[in-house]
């Protein structure tokens, strides 16, 4: 695997829950993963990361996501800390992530949030505030949304081309963390 790494020039990462595990976060589909230990809701985590789930229950949602995503202690795990080693190397030139737990770089993902409304922004440490409440716009008073894609979402084409024009300019691939079972992203490959 070494040799592969330094014989390679272009590396992608295609990852998923599963490299945020050694942090404590959960993953979605192991044995203790959120599909399968979460029952206090009285509904599954994927119907509360809905987008149709969001906007009708957003206390339910936020409630949800401030126990699972938000009021964690995670840090960065070795995993992270080798991709940002091949990235000062040169060698890792993306990452293809569905992890919405901003790990792999502090500036994006749960740690940004915005109004659907008027697009007023809303940092991680004021919506973290909130302690699980509902977060509103303090421009409009819309309900605040992560900047992540819920389930009934679309991906963002752009961005999805993006990341199939780089896997598929690799010369290393490498994929962690995932079971390839959410699509579109697994399809990417």
């Amino acid at each position: 695997f070494a040799e592969l790494i330094r014989d390679s020039n272009n590396i992608v990462f295609f990852g998923g829950a599963g490299v945020s595990t050694e942090s404590g976060m959960k993953d979605y589909r192991s044995e203790d993963g959120l599909y399968n230990t979460v029952k206090q809701y009285k509904v599954s985590p994927e119907t509360i990361l809905s987008h149709s789930f969001f906007c009708q229950h957003p206390d339910v949602f936020y409630d949800f996501y401030y126990h699972y995503f938000l009021d964690t202690s995670a840090e960065p795990n070795h995993a992270h800390i080798a991709l940002a080693e091949l990235e000062k190397m040169g060698k890792l030139m993306a990452i293809v992530t569905q992890n919405i737990d901003g790990l792999h770089q502090r500036d994006g993902t749960i740690l940004r949030h915005h109004c659907p409304n008027c697009r007023a922004f809303m940092d991680y440490e004021k919506v973290k505030s909130f302690k699980g409440k509902v977060p509103r716009c303090e421009k409009c008073n819309h309900v605040i949304k992560p900047d992540v894609v819920l389930y009934e979402e679309p991906l963002n084409e752009q961005i999805t081309l993006s990341a199939i024009d780089v896997i598929s300019s690799a010369d290393m691939l490498i994929i962690g963390g995932t079971s390839l079972a959410v699509y579109p992203a697994a399809g990417f490959l």
